[in-house]
């Protein structure tokens, strides 16, 4: 059971590299393996039967998400959007009072704490208009491996830092429409340059990012909270006071009782 329920996490956390507007480290923070998944991978060979046992089911199931299971959540974004977008909200705010709890574990809650989060909700936003910007002036373009290498350094970026969407970094770069391509054509000249990329990029802010977490563990949380509640912002339906409205509001419910229930 804890295999299929790792493997379905990892599926989510695969289609967050994949979707736009959507971070894998989000779906990292929900379900609650974040910082674990950060240990396990920089602390591999420490204990690497226990760290195996708990990387490869995540690890199969984001290659799931990113390959076949992507198309099936674009496929309901797409057909069902406000339903879809709904849900996701649900799970994040479902989420939230579970990371404010975990960030405070260790010490009393302080009023300034609070600027990190609003900082970071402010980046998530801006992030937002940036996308919005860029998605509709992208067109497939020759690049070089080197520029997709670096291409693939920065996405990591996205991957690593929850509510930082890897598909507006690859934007910014211009060479979204040939990941996207990349992927469904199986094209591995410049799949192999970006997950290079990728990985040494990973590392190196999964790094950093447990250092954060070591010395300014609430100052990093609060932020990581802020990055959270910003990729709201990108899934909000257009509806107004009608029934779409309603049913927004009732699968933003369905979200949070979910999330709950699988906390439980």
């Amino acid at each position: 059971m804890t295999f299929l329920l790792n493997c379905a996490m990892g599926i989510a956390i695969g289609s967050g590299a994949i979707l736009p507007g959507i971070s894998s480290g989000v779906f990292c923070v929900i379900f609650g393996i974040y910082e674990k998944l950060i240990e396990s991978i920089l602390n591999f060979f420490k204990t690497p039967k226990r760290n195996f046992k708990f990387l490869f089911p995540i690890v199969i199931g984001a290659f799931i998400g990113v390959f076949i299971f992507s198309n099936i959540l674009k496929f309901f974004l797409l057909t069902f959007p406000i339903q879809t977008k709904s849900i996701f909200i649900g799970l994040i705010l479902g989420s939230i009072p579970s990371l404010f709890k975990e960030a405070n574990k260790n010490s009393d809650f302080r009023l300034h704490y609070l600027l990190y989060t609003l900082i970071a909700f402010i980046i998530g936003i801006l992030s937002v208009f940036l996308e919005s910007n860029f998605s509709n002036n992208l067109g497939n373009q020759n690049f070089s491996y080197t520029y997709m290498f670096l291409s693939g350094f920065l996405m990591s970026v996205g991957v690593v830092v929850p509510g930082v969407s890897s598909t507006v970094i690859l934007m910014l770069m211009g060479v979204y429409n040939n990941y996207l391509s990349s992927i469904s054509s199986l094209y591995f000249p410049t799949l192999i340059s970006m997950g290079i990329g990728l990985i040494l990029g990973s590392i190196i802010f999964m790094k950093l990012t447990n250092f954060l977490l070591k010395h300014f563990y609430v100052q990093t949380f609060y932020t990581i909270i802020g990055f959270t509640l910003g990729s709201i912002i990108v899934l909000l339906p257009n509806v107004g006071f009608d029934l779409s409205g309603l049913i927004c509001i009732i699968c933003v419910i369905s979200g949070i009782l979910f999330f709950n229930m699988f906390k439980a």
